[in-house]
């Protein structure tokens, strides 16, 4: 915490009471730090096994009355629950019950690491209970008016021209911890102090942060990154959030979280104002893909400079995403932060079925990029200039169409499969199966080989010759099948139409 936070009650400053007379027994023993660990209460009792009265983080008074006839193994006992329990620290009033400290209770202290202190027979145990009682009662006022003053500080920080950063500073520095800001999309926005996180943690950190945002539910909790310890909340509401709110401390008490609190409700008020302004430029970046769209770059390469910087340097790649990927805020804000960075590398807006994007051809890779980061089917034209624009817009959208995985769909290879692939739909299977339905309903009625062997000649080139010796029958038998398809079909297969027709239904229907 910053220096405006006290330390909490410990043994330590317990001990360094003058006015209490307490003395430490054998600390040389003890490990470093444990004096200073926090006590939340004084208690005291006379019994073999208090522990089931105790909670943990007390320091605990005893007069020994409990080991009237105790042995080594029982003192040892006695101190193992204690521990097990909890306990800080152990002190034992003297000339109550007896002379100074039974040795065996030192020696079982000592080899557990229990801190072990005497408070003499001038001082009342409700004088060290109360003590303890009035540290903490003040460490908890401290504490509030801590909590009261950070609110007040990052409350005036978000009164800043750069409110949100400035709030965020504030809290880093009220903390004393790492604060990081991600957006919707799960990248790093903004952190203080800047660079604090080792890579490694911060790239851990922005995989488990991208996780949570992408369930899409509000959720706060603590995430390991590496070797530490995160806490994590979400901001906006369930189904529209904004982004999250990470602090790399997860021993937040309550006034530290009330004050994480306040910024996250602030924060959340920042990002949400600013999504009206979000809406406004997405509607000014849809209206300069339609102009786009005209195959005339020039308004929207005078209407977007100032804004946006310049349209990426043709030949260009356009690609376009599934409609649903238009509404993903994550998307938008990713894209505007890459937009930003590399102001004429890459240009996107709203279109009519999509979010069309446009890359220059170097910067292909970048498509495949939010592909595979946001798990979309993304498709891509072929290079294009801007007074083609329009043709490379549906170029990517049938690529797109025509792809069933998730990655980059490219145009090429879509053209590469023929014109047959993109004919491939129920519709069209249907349409094939009618064609074909007489002959086949002539196989099957009067076991002949119509559908095969016209399948085989018109794979010859219909030759009557070869298709003969593809079958492994005599030419005067496919001259005479294919007259008998011919009747059964009604159609005349000398003219090229027609043959056309059926190679393409015989290949559509399989």
């Amino acid at each position: 915490m910053a220096d405006t936070a006290p330390a909490p009650p410990s043994l330590r400053a317990l001990l360094s009471r003058r006015d209490l007379h307490l003395r430490l027994v054998a600390d040389d023993e003890l490990s470093p730090g444990i004096l200073d660990r926090p006590v939340r209460w004084v208690h005291s009792s006379d019994l073999a096994d208090p522990t089931p009265f105790l909670s943990e983080g007390l320091v605990l008074l005893t007069t020994g009355t409990q080991f009237a006839d105790a042995t080594a193994a029982d003192y040892e006992a006695y101190i193992g629950r204690l521990l097990a329990r909890g306990v800080q620290g152990l002190g034992f009033g003297t000339e109550v019950v007896r002379d100074g400290i039974p040795a065996p209770l030192v020696d079982a202290c000592r080899r557990a690491g229990m801190p072990l202190f005497e408070v003499p027979y001038r001082t009342p145990f409700i004088a060290v209970a109360r003590a303890g009682a009035e540290a903490i009662a003040a460490d908890a006022y401290a504490r509030r008016s801590w909590s009261l003053a950070a609110q007040r500080a990052v409350s005036l920080a978000a009164l800043r021209p750069d409110g949100l950063s400035a709030t965020l500073a504030e809290l880093s520095r009220q903390l004393d911890c790492w604060v990081g800001l991600y957006d919707a999309a799960g990248a790093l926005r903004t952190a203080f102090p800047s660079g604090a996180l080792p890579a490694a943690t911060a790239d851990a950190l922005t995989l488990e942060v991208t996780t949570m945002l992408r369930r899409g539910t509000r959720a706060a909790g603590t995430l390991t990154a590496g070797d530490r310890a995160v806490s994590v909340q979400t901001l906006g509401r369930g189904g529209h959030l904004r982004g999250a709110l990470a602090i790399a401390a997860d021993d937040l008490d309550h006034e530290a979280r009330s004050v994480v609190t306040a910024v996250v409700a602030m924060a959340a008020l920042a990002l949400e104002q600013q999504d009206g302004l979000g809406r406004a430029i997405g509607t000014f970046r849809a209206g300069l893909v339609q102009t786009l769209a005209t195959d005339d770059p020039t308004l929207a390469r005078r209407a977007g400079r100032d804004l946006f910087g310049p349209l990426p340097a043709a030949p260009v790649i356009v690609a376009l995403t599934p409609a649903a990927a238009a509404k993903s805020t994550a998307l938008a804000e990713w894209l505007e932060v890459r937009a930003q960075e590399g102001r004429g590398e890459l240009f996107f807006g709203r279109g009519d079925d999509g979010l069309v994007l446009v890359v220059p051809v170097s910067a292909r890779e970048s498509l495949a990029e939010i592909a595979d980061r946001f798990e979309l089917t993304v498709g891509c034209s072929a290079p294009s200039g801007y007074d083609a624009f329009s043709r490379a817009l549906t170029q990517a959208r049938t690529a797109r169409d025509r792809s069933d995985d998730a990655g980059l769909a490219d145009f090429t290879d879509t053209a590469r499969a023929g014109l047959l692939s993109a004919l491939e739909s129920e519709a069209a299977r249907t349409v094939a199966a009618g064609a074909l339905a007489p002959l086949r309903r002539h196989d099957e009625t009067e076991g002949s080989a119509l559908v095969d062997t016209l399948d085989a000649w018109l794979a010859n080139d219909c030759s009557h010759e070869a298709t003969a010796a593809a079958l492994g029958i005599h030419r005067h038998t496919v001259r005479a099948r294919i007259a008998l398809a011919q009747r059964v079909l009604g159609r005349d297969l000398l003219s090229f139409a027609a043959r056309a027709e059926l190679w393409t239904a015989l290949r559509l229907a399989g």
